[in-house]
């Protein structure tokens, strides 16, 4: 074993070990009670915060990008060997509206190196170099997650990607994306985000009024879910997907699923195929009662398998 290779798994194992120590002081102390100690990246990330140039450091897990809409501040959350891969694992998680207006000391996993943990982890079990990108308006992301699937969103997504490639000369990106992420990643794909090897999305939002209508959660017709009718549907746009016939694209849903409707995933995997792209839809099985969180670890499988497919094709 060489020498950086120990270095890394000294380094994992002390990471792990500092967890577990967060953790059995978190069960100790109550959420406005200070912890006895708090190691330089275990301050809790803040939501729905606007974005601050004096907090947004030029370091690694800070992006300070411009967008068409003002600055924002994106951060991410890295394995140990992105540098200069030839492909990485971008993540984008689900909507986290259940949790945003809660004190941040109680949304679970809420600082840096927890976030940190979850994506080596994700790489260790993918094999593949795993990066977590906060959402605007979550994990100490600026914005407001209550504009999410708005092109406030998706910008300060997408220019943090084109930061985030840059500064560590990634080569190439797989996209995975679960319901909310999914609805992101396709989007992003519409803007034209090139230099994408996969996507695999997974129980996405797409037909967004549409939607709304099925849920009963449109008022009068014009608004999607968030009450909101400045979305951006990325079924309305794929004609901006750029043409890479090398590129991947694997939506994975559940026909039951009672909260992104099976039926809109094969209406965009549709309207995607017939503007010339190679599309896959697949079925998986999903947790009751709602079926719209996929078993079996699918789309972390699915995201290594397409990695490795297009380090080895």
């Amino acid at each position: 074993m060489t020498a950086s290779s120990l270095f890394r798994r000294y380094a994992r194992c002390a990471l792990v070990l500092l967890a577990l120590a967060q953790a059995a002081c978190a069960q100790r102390t109550g959420p406005d009670v200070p912890r006895p100690f708090a190691a330089a990246n275990d301050e809790v990330l803040h939501w729905n915060q606007p974005a601050d140039r004096a907090g947004c450091p030029d370091r690694n897990s800070y992006l300070w990008v411009q967008t068409p809409e003002g600055p924002a501040c994106i951060r991410y959350f890295a394995s140990d060997d992105i540098e200069g891969a030839r492909i990485a694992i971008v993540q984008f998680s689900g909507d986290r509206d259940s949790v945003m207006d809660q004190a941040p000391t109680r949304i679970p996993d809420n600082t840096e190196d927890l976030r940190t943990l979850d994506a080596q982890r994700s790489r260790d079990r993918a094999g593949v170099p795993w990066i977590f990108v906060a959402r605007p308006g979550t994990y100490g992301s600026s914005g407001d997650h209550r504009k999410r699937r708005q092109l406030v969103e998706f910008h300060a997504l997408d220019a943090a990607l084109d930061a985030l490639m840059q500064r560590h000369r990634l080569q190439r990106i797989v996209i995975v994306g679960h319901s909310g992420g999914a609805t992101a990643g396709a989007a992003l794909l519409t803007l034209g985000r090139t230099r994408v090897a996969c996507a695999v999305l997974t129980s996405g939002a797409y037909g967004l009024l549409e939607r709304a209508r099925l849920l009963g959660r449109s008022r009068d017709g014009r608004t999607d879910t968030t009450g909101s009718a400045q979305f951006y549907d990325p079924l309305d746009h794929v004609g901006g997907i750029v043409r890479d016939p090398a590129r991947r694209i694997v939506l994975i849903g559940n026909r039951d699923d009672r909260n992104t409707p099976f039926a809109l995933q094969e209406r965009f995997a549709d309207a995607v195929s017939k503007v010339g792209h190679r599309i896959e839809l697949r079925t998986h099985a999903a947790e009751p009662p709602d079926y719209h969180d996929l078993k079996d670890r699918i789309a972390l499988r699915t995201a290594s398998q397409c990695a490795r497919e297009a380090l080895f094709p």
